[in-house]
């Protein structure tokens, strides 16, 4: 039984941040002389979360910083080394553990931007390189993307049914795991919160970081106006009381008095917070009498469970809730825990080095048929940055003159081109032969590419229910392609 305390979870090497598959998938490729053969993936995923219209997407940064530090420790060499076959020898032989020690990354990476507003099907990285290579990124590729794209689209999600309201992350204790609740963190800051309560993701990303007291702070204290006076004491400009202890209206009549007494010292009460009960009455409830004494300016947190549904039926209600603490439901994102993104495999240099097999993965149903290519992402947008729609296209293959997009799930729908039309390549070079050419922006340049994006697309696609579909079709001959090579690869049985 290993007993490695947990501070060395997350050693400086996280090759083995992986499933086992993709090692033994590794040696069989080099047992078999295919490590080098180039090879093209995609990661991307079939639609988007939360039964809505779009995705953020998210995680890059992670991915750039795990690539770029891919290599095979000793201690991972060994472990490996100690793995056994079902008959008691030896999993990988020393050879192979041999050539994992020299391995270095090598592959090009292309991209989507963090914070791009993205849909089903388009691919959000494509890797190419030496077979053995991008396969056995796919594993960690996907862990460091499905997530933080999840979050940062409950995020934008969130966002939307706030409007300008302060919306704060409140949701580390209730994270899967402290590395969960970073990356939570992260996403839900690229997403669209304004802060977090996780004070090691404000050090390590910079996101300012907000907090009131627990029930606990009340319960410490004979009387619950002891408590906020004591609080008030400690941070005069940054008092927050949480006021539901024990009797929510009380509690605020006990917040105005201390209020009361912290601006007869040139001071004011930063804000309540309401942490369970009808918080539509009783937000309406708590306005009445802060306004009744003359504090108008002091906020109202709400929190308790809340997400984009919640919040927009309190909003219709008329909730008075200025600020919005949202914890459980963020970051772990309560209503869908997965995103289901996939890494498919496209394109395999043929053995003489001629030229591609584009490859495919059939299924019975339509959706989950790949994409052969090597894809590129185009978006058509209007004059004013609006999207209008997306073809994909494989770049191996020249374009004809008059393009147009054909709906993957129903070849009947098409949508011609203009020649004219404005649009930008969504796929980015990050990566050449291992070497990173990239200048990955700020956290805080994707956050707001991301609200930028989100509130280009039309409020038709942004709605909760029943948004509208955003058109994605793959280009024409792309299309063609793809149908005879299913038809090809198809077993045809007779009736």
């Amino acid at each position: 039984m290993n007993s490695a305390p947990l501070s060395g979870l997350y050693a400086p090497s996280l090759s083995l941040l992986t499933d086992l598959y993709q090692v033994t998938m590794a040696y069989g490729y080099w047992q078999q002389g295919m490590q080098d053969r180039e090879a093209v993936f995609h990661l991307y995923f079939r639609r988007p979360p939360f039964a809505g219209g779009y995705a953020v997407g998210a995680g890059l940064a992670y991915v750039v910083d795990f690539l770029q530090n891919l290599q095979f420790s000793e201690d991972d060499l060994r472990y490996l080394g100690s793995l056994k076959s079902a008959k008691g020898g030896v999993m990988f032989p020393s050879e192979f553990l041999a050539y994992l020690r020299e391995l270095k990354f090598s592959c090009d990476v292309d991209a989507v931007a963090e914070g791009t507003v993205v849909f089903a099907n388009e691919p959000l990285i494509r890797v190419q390189g030496p077979l053995l290579q991008a396969q056995l990124v796919e594993t960690a590729l996907l862990t460091l993307v499905n997530f933080q794209t999840l979050i940062a689209t409950k995020a934008s999600r969130i966002r939307e049914a706030a409007g300008s309201d302060t919306v704060l992350e409140f949701g580390l204790r209730r994270a899967q795991g402290f590395d969960g609740g970073l990356s939570a963190s992260r996403a839900a800051y690229l997403g669209g919160v304004d802060a977090t309560s996780n004070v090691l993701a404000g050090q390590r990303f910079g996101i300012p970081v907000k907090g009131t007291h627990a029930h606990s702070w009340v319960m410490a204290f004979e009387q619950e106006q002891e408590a906020f006076a004591a609080y008030a004491q400690a941070f005069p400009d940054d008092s927050v009381f949480l006021v539901d202890t024990y009797d929510t209206l009380e509690g605020v009549r006990h917040a105005i008095s201390v209020a009361r007494e912290l601006r007869a010292k040139g001071h004011e009460l930063g804000g309540i917070r309401l942490d369970s009960g009808d918080l539509a009455y009783l937000s309406r409830e708590a306005r009445a009498l802060l306004n009744e004494a003359g504090f108008e300016n002091v906020r109202i947190v709400a929190s308790n469970d809340l997400e984009e549904n919640l919040i927009t039926s309190l909003k219709q209600q008329g909730a008075k809730i200025d600020t919005w603490g949202i914890g459980t439901q963020l970051v772990t994102a309560y209503d869908q825990p997965a995103l289901g993104g996939v890494y498919k495999m496209a394109a395999l240099r043929k053995p003489d080095d001629s030229g591609w097999d584009f490859t495919i993965k059939l299924s019975e149903q339509l959706a989950k048929t790949s994409i052969p290519g090597i894809l590129q992402v185009r978006r058509y947008e209007s004059e004013k940055g609006q999207p209008r729609a997306d073809m994909l296209y494989n770049v191996a293959e020249p374009l004809p003159d008059q393009l147009t997009l054909v709906d993957p799930l129903d070849a009947t729908r098409r949508r011609p081109v203009r020649p004219d039309a404005t649009y930008r390549e969504l796929l980015e070079p990050i990566f050449r032969r291992g070497q990173l050419v990239h200048q990955l922006p700020t956290l805080q340049e994707s956050r707001a590419r991301a609200h930028r994006e989100v509130l280009a697309l039309d409020p038709s696609i942004r709605r909760f229910l029943n948004p509208h579909t955003y058109p994605v079709g793959l280009e024409e001959t792309l299309n063609t392609f793809r149908t005879n090579l299913i038809l090809e690869k198809r077993p045809q049985r007779p009736a």
